[in-house]
């Protein structure tokens, strides 16, 4: 895919992975949606954004655990841009706890925000991506997707359920000239949390994975790279 001029969101894209990503893509002169929680978040990072490249980047804050606000996030999309041609869900949050002292708002939250967004995202997107063709779907998962840990009941079942929601739609939409892909990272140093905290070395940078989103998009269109797994190349030693 040429990347210049294309029409993209990145969900989750104030902070974290999805900041480094929105900002690859802007420097690839992609023309970029914001979008985040926070009014304020997004504000400043638009215009962080918007001096980082020459392209377009424009904002709003959506929740996408929340259908209403994502129809609005893509009727915002198709009004400034013109379109969509990448959607990059890189939304998510943690609900770590055991089963028994785990809240149903703990688990409703993180299914919503890490599993049922995907579908609302993609549910609204697909439509406007058929009128373009030649787009791109990424869903940023987690090594958590294949490996399990005690603590981890909601989590876990949202980054797996992502990996089967992924490999499903990408069979929906593969002859309609919209290709589907999923990142799983390992540690990254980011806030996000995890052993060693934010600022360990030996973590995967935010950079590296906005490093693979950039080729992944621009690979030949014959090829689809539809998973993609990324660890630390030395964590530390137990």
């Amino acid at each position: 895919m040429e990347l210049q001029a294309k029409k993209a969101i990145v969900t989750g894209s104030t902070k974290g992975i999805g900041f480094a990503i929105a900002e690859a893509l802007v420097r690839e002169g992609v023309r970029l949606v914001v979008t985040a929680r926070t009014d304020a978040d997004v504000r400043k990072t638009v215009e962080s954004l918007e001096r980082a490249g020459g392209t377009k980047v424009v904002g709003t804050p959506c929740d996408v655990s929340r259908l209403e606000d994502v129809r609005q996030l893509m009727a915002f999309t198709v009004r400034e841009l013109g379109g969509l041609d990448i959607l990059v869900n890189n939304a998510g949050v943690g609900g770590f706890a055991s089963i028994e002292e785990m809240t149903p708002e703990l688990w409703r939250r993180t299914i919503g925000t890490n599993l049922d967004a995907l579908f609302y995202t993609c549910h609204l997107a697909i439509p406007e991506m058929k009128k373009a063709g030649g787009c791109f779907i990424i869903n940023i998962g987690s090594l958590a997707g294949k490996n399990a840990f005690a603590g981890g009941a909601a989590y876990n079942a949202s980054k797996f359920g992502l990996i089967g929601f992924s490999e499903a739609i990408m069979q929906d939409v593969r002859q309609e000239d919209i290709q589907v892909a999923y990142i799983m990272p390992g540690s990254v140093d980011t806030d996000f949390g995890g052993p060693g905290g934010p600022g360990s070395s030996w973590k995967i940078a935010p950079s590296d994975v906005a490093e693979v989103v950039v080729q992944t998009l621009k690979r030949h269109p014959r090829c689809l790279t539809s998973r993609i797994e990324m660890r630390p190349s030395k964590p530390p030693k137990k």
